[in-house]
């Protein structure tokens, strides 16, 4: 049973980390356009970046509400509050990805 445990765990951070990674590269693909790679410049590039960082947040928001709805109607109801756990950690990861759309 405790096997069992540990293999659906792998199978679930396996899972998030192909989610996280899907949507980063699919949001920073669909934003390149956006913002200036140059921060050091006599014009001012903040607005810009603002808008790019604001605009991604919330795609990815939205990417990740999508997600718990869609999950959610497939996991047993005895085990849905162990998807606030998951979504906690994709916020948490929002800034890290914050910083590598950036650089």
């Amino acid at each position: 049973m405790e096997s069992r445990n540990k293999i659906t765990g792998l199978y679930g951070w396996l899972l998030f980390i192909l989610f996280e990674v899907v949507v980063y590269l699919s949001l920073s693909s669909l934003l390149s356009g956006m913002g200036m790679t140059n921060q050091i410049q006599p014009e001012n590039t903040i607005v810009p970046n603002w808008v790019k960082a604001v605009t991604f947040i919330l795609l990815y928001i939205i990417c990740l509400l999508g997600a718990l709805a869609l999950v959610s109607n497939y996991v047993p109801a005895r085990h849905r509050k162990q998807l606030m756990r998951w979504v906690y950690l994709a916020l948490l990861g929002l800034v890290p990805m914050l910083f590598l759309l950036f650089n």
